[in-house]
């Protein structure tokens, strides 16, 4: 349940369209609905302004469509993250209005429209093509929450001219959020040039001293540059929330 769906409650009772009882039935299962294999926040969309969401790995295509229906019944617009091809066709053949974004590995299932809520432009940026995936993430998660959403991709201090190219788009953003491999340098580059938030995301792309990524992250954690953040490795659906809420 969400913030207009209370109150459109509340205003059917206060003007007699729905009974006191009717209402208390709906209410029931709120703050959350025990489902055996899992306890469904229902209060979060109240709390948080956006409800759960699922995260498809660890979960059987079963569990994963169980919850949907139960979202459903909410007329909850439901995100669920690290969904691979074979989960989704399952759940395709389940939810028709299931929609797979493959480079992010996420399934968006609409009930309602998507309101634009952010207040500028949440720019997405990745260091390289092997990236895209947490970028991905990252740029979906923010476009669901209601953001305008762009990318700028393959731009990796590698090549620097290729980022410097787009300084327009790069100083406009009111929230960037900056995804890397490697040595995880590009967000401390681009938190040099820019007076917003800047959301860094390490990947676990690298070669054996990258160590999974733990050398990406230990390198943005210790960034010089005053304004970067540091969410955990490969947590695109992270950046792509937090950035959201300072978009606001």
């Amino acid at each position: 349940m969400n913030v207009n769906t209370l109150k459109k409650l509340i205003n059917d009772i206060k003007n007699g369209r729905i009974s006191i009882s009717s209402a208390l039935e709906r209410l029931k299962t709120l703050p959350f609905e025990e489902m055996g294999f899992a306890t469904l926040d229902t209060h979060r969309s109240l709390r948080q302004g956006f409800p759960e969401v699922i995260l498809g790995q660890g979960k059987t295509p079963s569990q994963i469509i169980a919850i949907i229906k139960k979202m459903k019944e909410r007329k909850e617009n439901i995100l669920i993250t690290r969904v691979d091809d074979a989960k989704f066709r399952k759940i395709k053949k389940m939810v028709s209005q299931a929609k797979y974004n493959e480079s992010a590995k996420t399934v968006f299932i609409q009930s309602h429209p998507v309101k634009l809520i952010g207040k500028g432009t949440v720019l997405v940026i990745c260091a390289g093509t092997s990236d895209i995936q947490v970028a991905e993430e990252a740029a979906v998660t923010a476009e669901v929450m209601g953001n305008k959403v762009e990318r700028l991709y393959d731009v990796g201090v590698a090549g620097i001219h290729r980022l410097l190219h787009k300084k327009e788009k790069i100083f406009s953003a009111n929230v960037l959020i900056v995804v890397a491999g490697m040595e995880g340098a590009l967000p401390s580059v681009v938190g040099g040039l820019v007076s917003r938030p800047v959301i860094a995301v390490p990947t676990s792309v690298g070669y054996g001293a990258n160590l999974g990524g733990l050398t990406t992250l230990l390198a943005m954690l210790n960034s010089c540059v005053a304004g970067v953040t540091v969410v955990n490795i490969d947590n695109g659906f992270g950046a792509g929330y937090a950035a959201s809420l300072i978009n606001r």
